[in-house]
């Protein structure tokens, strides 16, 4: 649920703006408080924390710039979400109003219902966007700090390597007798020093490495370290979370790099699609069973396809574990793989009973890197969709979607 804060002195003014948002903001509720001056609304925005304010400039007690001012001092840095409306076409003091904060302005009596709704759900997901970078930067900012004390430490071991084998050297010089000893040593430390080189490429190039390490040693500390902190626990889950999150961030961006740098297609070769749907379900075996779902399979109109094996296998086991994981809650999923010949081209089709999307909103961002249309219903990083389209792309096919908010969505691939 998204909460709108209404500052306003003119009671028509809010009975309007109450009417044109309504009580849906795209597919999520909305709750709207109002406040007359800016008194009231300083209280009020201590209290609902919205996320969402539209400002009126004109106010008894203030103005509207003063007063964008006092709650910019009241909220977190960069997550104040003000859209001011002011009662002429001033360009100055929409200026103002950006400068001082407010991420978006209105002029009464030249918007309507679509305009207004649209402006405050782009001002949430622009100020929610900035939110997410915030934390993205402090993460990453604290990955390279333990980055940069990793190879401070692997520079040192590196010298010290580096003088005790300066040091093997000259002793070989001095002492024929010793010869084979001394050149087994070396060689020894000529492999530790590759590996050092090689260590420190990655360690420069690949943060996967830093973050495991890093769970490594949370997960090291949590089990043999003694906190009397009632908090605890609660600290250790945020820790654990939020080194998946940056983990399984790291792997789909490295995945998506992977599909967009290569230089071409792999061989396709005959397929059959009852083999690979018969792998993704044991893949998804634990996922079917939880949910107790149906899964029908029919592909006698088109058993065989030509099509690259893995790439195949990785399109069907991101749509079904969508279908699996976007369940509708109240009712067992119900799930149908069928194939067909469309204008003489193969279509694989995933059709599901979940919870569908409004693709009057999100149609036309369905595929974007990073979309995500039910945050609440499970956890994900937005990248599946978007992956599965560019190697269809890649083969030169494209994937068409007919959903329904509630009754569920069919995912027409042509491969």
């Amino acid at each position: 649920m998204k909460k709108i804060l209404l500052i306003d002195d003119n009671e028509q003014d809010r009975l309007l703006y109450k009417r044109f948002l309504g009580r849906q903001l795209g597919h999520e509720r909305i709750e709207i408080s109002e406040a007359t001056s800016g008194t009231e609304a300083m209280a009020t925005f201590v209290r609902v924390q919205p996320d969402c304010v539209l400002l009126d400039y004109n106010l008894p007690d203030t103005d509207g710039l003063d007063l964008l001012a006092e709650l910019k001092q009241l909220a977190a840095a960069d997550s104040l979400c003000v859209v001011m409306i002011t009662g002429g076409g001033n360009e100055q003091l929409a200026v103002n109003a950006l400068n001082g904060g407010a991420l978006d302005y209105l002029v009464k009596q030249q918007f309507d219902r679509e305009l207004l709704k649209k402006t405050v759900r782009h001002a949430i997901e622009k100020n929610e966007w900035r939110q997410y970078q915030d934390r993205y930067h402090h993460e990453l900012h604290s990955i390279n700090q333990q980055l940069r004390e990793s190879l401070d430490l692997v520079e040192e071991t590196r010298r010290e390597v580096s003088a005790k084998n300066a040091q093997l050297v000259a002793a070989n010089e001095e002492i024929q007798l010793r010869n084979a000893e001394l050149a087994t040593t070396n060689r020894q430390l000529a492999r530790t020093n590759a590996d050092l080189d090689n260590f420190v490429y990655a360690a420069s190039h690949d943060l996967k490495q830093p973050v495991n390490n890093l769970r490594g040693l949370f997960d090291e500390l949590r089990h043999t370290a003694e906190f009397h902190d009632p908090d605890a626990s609660q600290m250790w889950q945020l820790v654990d979370d939020s080194l998946r999150v940056l983990a399984t961030i790291i792997t789909d961006l490295a995945t998506v790099v992977q599909i967009e740098r290569q230089p071409a297609a792999p061989a396709a070769e005959q397929v059959a699609l009852a083999d690979v749907a018969a792998e993704v379900r044991q893949t998804l075996h634990t996922q079917i069973m939880t949910t107790q779902a149906e899964v029908q399979l029919d592909f006698e109109a088109l058993p065989i396809v030509q099509y690259v094996p893995g790439n195949l296998r990785t399109i069907l086991l991101n749509l079904l574990a969508n279908a699996l994981k976007y369940r509708e809650p109240g009712r067992l999923p119900h799930i149908r793989l069928r194939s067909c010949l469309v204008g003489g081209r193969p279509v694989l089709m995933v059709q599901d009973n979940g919870l569908g999307i409004d693709l009057a909103v999100h149609g036309d961002e369905l595929f974007q890197l990073f979309r995500r249309f039910h945050p609440d219903a499970a956890p994900g990083t937005g990248v599946g969709l978007f992956l599965i389209n560019r190697l269809v792309q890649t083969h030169g096919g494209h994937i068409e979607v007919d959903s329904q908010l509630g009754v569920g969505t069919t995912f027409s691939v042509y491969l």
